[in-house]
């Protein structure tokens, strides 16, 4: 305080300069606390992973779940790799989400209406179908946790759409079909109208006539396929959507022959 100032002018000098003083401590605070919200959320992210196989086959096998994930409904699943080892709680986010819960809800609806059901060909009961959905090479996964529950996030908008192919067979196959795939010398055949595989009164012969059932309710899905091991072992099953390129067993090119 000045001599001959008077005090209301020294205080307002003081008021002001506190003022200041709190503003900057606010500001620091501020900034301390949100670099510390980013260090906390940076600690607590889990990076991209890839699982799988370079050049080999996985398969994601979706349940009736799904989950809200970052706005977008996602189906919840299964995902197989090539060793048999498999991820439950996956979740397929991205692209062909929406498709692969709208296939998914009419094979269930088809289940519920032909399961139990007797095959007019061969005369056993119908089977309950699932389809699943094949990668090419590596899948791209994130770990994330969500409501307390861990899953594994397939980031399919990083995967090369033409490495990816849906198919259905009978449920419990599944494992097997995948290794099948990655299995050096199998090839997917088709099966002519009148192939005695029809007839077969085992599980092949009712699931080959029942991809050809379903085929008439699921547009774009094809029934009358199977996958022919180097053991001369058979898979039958159907190929939807989507419809990689890169999935050799989507569209088979050739006929198969039980004698052959």
């Amino acid at each position: 305080m000045l001599k001959g100032e008077p005090l209301w002018v020294f205080l307002g000098g003081v008021v002001v300069a506190l003022k200041y003083v709190i503003i900057g401590i606010v500001v620091v605070v501020a900034v301390v606390a949100a670099a510390l919200v980013l260090i906390l959320h940076t600690a607590h992210q889990v990076p991209v992973q890839y699982v799988g196989s370079l050049s080999g086959f996985e398969a994601f096998a979706p349940s009736d779940q799904t989950v809200n994930y970052n706005g977008h409904t996602d189906p919840v699943g299964t995902l197989i790799l090539p060793n048999g080892t498999t991820l439950k709680h996956a979740i397929w986010n991205g692209r062909y989400a929406g498709t692969i819960i709208q296939n998914h809800n009419q094979i269930v609806q088809l289940n519920d209406e032909w399961v139990g059901r007797t095959d007019p060909v061969n005369n056993q009961p119908y089977v309950p179908l699932q389809d699943f959905y094949v990668i090419k090479g590596q899948v791209p996964v994130q770990q994330v946790t969500i409501n307390g529950q861990t899953y594994y996030v397939i980031e399919a908008n990083s995967i090369n759409p033409a490495n990816i192919a849906g198919f259905y067979t009978y449920d419990k196959w599944i494992p097997n079909f995948v290794a099948a795939m990655n299995t050096p010398g199998t090839y997917a055949a088709g099966l002519p109208g009148n192939s005695p595989v029809y007839q077969w009164t085992n599980t092949t012969g009712t699931v080959a006539y029942q991809t050809m059932l379903y085929q008439h309710y699921i547009p774009a899905f094809d029934g009358g396929y199977v996958l022919v091991l180097p053991n001369k072992t058979i898979i039958s099953y159907g190929a939807g959507t989507p419809s990689g390129s890169a999935i050799p067993f989507d569209f088979p090119q050739q006929g198969y022959n039980p004698s052959s």
